[in-house]
């Protein structure tokens, strides 16, 4: 093709959008539509089987009555949302039905080909993939002849089916809405309404063996490192605007506390002044088991670390009754639990081994083992954050896992492990004792100092301490506050500290722990915990309750009244 060819194709990927708004009820002439969906047939399709058919939808009444499922699933989708997302998907248009002059509806007929299609009989699914291509051809086509479409998929596919009056045997692979647009926008609807950002090609491409990143033609690169490059200071000019701010506002100087320095280095995390509300929150809840567990350094089973990750995921942990209060999605990341926790939605599996081995023996991973759980953590931050989401908060689960948590902290803050142990889930003074005795064995065998902080992580770390660790660095490298819980994220904090000193800017400790871990840490990382509860669960559930506090320090900011703006006198000087 011609140089002048590949141009233009290059440009209408790059400007093809899903439209939910801005149609105009002109008609679609025939024979542009003609064009289109002859552009749909040319689709490729696994052993030339063509599964797919198009139902062209002008009929009013028709499309009243689909729109009105449409509206029902919308609805419901609504309804399951935690709080701030589903206020941030209030103000989302998501369908054009009624808003276009025709809709087209792409079918899949599984069947079609016969019993020996090529490339179907190990895979059946490659019927509606096949047709996802004809779907792609087709828009692409529209947007040739300045046409947008858009893909609604707020049904239920069995609804739909009956409504349209189709065939048993077809599935409805895509209900599109095609007609004129007043305008492109010059990005996806979803990424300037905040929803979610695009993921760059660098984090998508993988050469031969996965994890192993490069884009074609360009170096191998370290995800570890990557990340660790991308990461930078504060913005000091939106600081100080927010500082200047602050100062303004209807209130005596410093009144607010430690609000106010929190509204502050949101502004620097942003870079903004104000800062945007930083909602909605997502707590990413790392899970796996411990080696450690065989020194009897807990009374619990360590079958609990399996089930409470599933309390978590049903809805009826502390953690998950919490988030539900303050709006925050919860997601389980299974790093390394010994069993195998059932598919369903909020569920990470990332399994790195099933459990550590247990560091008073060999280390607890291998190098290779850390730097992967590490990556695992970088990447669910940058997924949660292409999300959409603006606050990211810190979770765990583990039986035992306050043992390596407690030889993180002695190690990276050079205290003896008899001060940085605590009781963890409540054991009695003699285990506790013994609790100290095996953290510091560990210890010593393994060397483990600040001097080398991704040896140490490996040597007396767990896998959900390697991907709090990458959590944290993919965090700040995409400029996002996060919240750190209590002893676990702290002890991952001070090695993620060391890896990046200047990530330690971007988090936020939620609150004193009893463990006495927590305050080694916190006093090292230069952190003020928010809250004093005297909470000891775990989980995420004093990152959760922190939410409220560095939210409402961001409205004080931006919605709180100036001297100037309120007409109220400044303090004499």
């Amino acid at each position: 093709m011609s140089e002048e060819a590949r141009a233009a194709f290059a440009e209408v990927v790059a400007n093809r959008r899903d439209i939910r708004s801005g149609f105009t009820m002109d008609p679609v002439d025939d024979e542009v539509l003609l064009r289109v969906l002859s552009a749909a047939h040319q689709a490729p399709s696994v052993g030339f089987s063509q599964p797919w058919d198009f139902l062209v939808l002008r009929d009013l009444e028709a499309r009243t009555r689909v729109q009105a499922l449409a509206a029902a699933q919308r609805d419901a989708f609504a309804a399951s949302l935690p709080g701030g997302r589903a206020r941030q998907f209030d103000g989302l248009k998501v369908e054009a039905i009624l808003s276009t002059p025709l809709n087209v509806v792409v079918t899949c007929d599984s069947t079609r080909g016969g019993p020996y299609t090529l490339g179907r009989h190990a895979d059946p699914r490659m019927a509606p993939f096949s047709v996802a291509c004809a779907v792609q051809n087709l828009w692409l086509a529209a947007r040739t002849e300045g046409l947008g479409v858009g893909w609604v998929s707020f049904f239920d596919p069995d609804e739909l089916r009956d409504e349209l009056g189709l065939p048993d045997h077809l599935d409805v692979v895509a209900f599109l809405c095609v007609g004129h647009v007043d305008e492109f926008p010059p990005a996806p609807e979803l990424a300037l309404s905040g929803w979610a950002r695009r993921r760059p090609l660098a984090w998508a491409v993988h050469h031969d063996t996965w994890g192993e990143r490069r884009l074609p033609g360009g170096e191998p690169m370290s995800l570890v490192d990557e990340t660790i490059a991308a990461i930078e200071p504060p913005d000091e000019s939106a600081r100080e605007a927010a500082l200047a701010r602050q100062g303004r506002l209807i209130k005596p100087a410093g009144s607010l506390g430690e609000l106010e320095d929190i509204s502050v280095r949101l502004a620097g995390i942003t870079g903004e002044c104000p800062p945007p509300v930083p909602e909605p929150a997502a707590l990413a809840v790392f899970a796996g088991d411990h080696g450690v567990y065989d020194q009897g350094v807990t009374a619990w089973p360590q079958e609990v670390t399996m089930q409470m990750a599933l309390g978590v995921l049903d809805g009826g942990a502390m953690t998950s009754v919490l988030a539900r209060g303050v709006g925050a999605e919860v997601a389980v990341v299974d790093m390394g639990v010994k069993g195998d926790l059932p598919e369903q939605p909020g569920l990470l599996v990332r399994k790195i081994a099933r459990g550590t081995a247990d560091m008073t023996q060999s280390p607890a991973m291998t190098p290779e083992e850390c730097t992967r759980a590490i990556e695992v953590g970088i990447d669910v931050a940058r997924d949660l954050v292409a999300q959409g989401n603006r606050l990211l908060l810190t979770g765990d689960l583990g039986l035992a896992n306050t043992t390596p948590s407690a030889a993180l902290v002695a190690a990276m803050t050079e205290r003896p492990a008899a001060e940085a142990t605590g009781r963890g889930t409540g054991i009695d003074d003699a285990m506790l004792a013994h609790k100290a005795q095996v953290v510091q064995r560990a210890i010593d065998l393994h060397g483990a100092s600040p001097e080398d902080p991704r040896a140490t992580l490996a040597a007396v770390g767990g896998f959900e301490h390697a991907g709090l660790v990458g959590f944290l660095l993919g965090a700040a490298a995409q400029r996002t506050p996060v919240v750190l819980d209590g002893v676990i994220a702290l002890s991952a904090a001070l090695v993620a500290a060391a890896l990046a000193p200047d990530a330690r800017d971007y988090w936020f400790a939620a609150h004193h722990s009893t463990e006495p871990a927590c305050r080694y840490a916190t006093e090292k990382l230069g952190l003020r915990p928010l809250l004093d509860l005297g909470l000891r669960l775990g989980e995420g559930s004093g990152a959760v309750c922190a939410v409220p506090l560095v939210q409402g320090a961001a409205r004080v900011l931006a919605e709180g009244a100036t001297f100037e703006d309120a007409g109220v006198s400044e303090r004499d000087e």
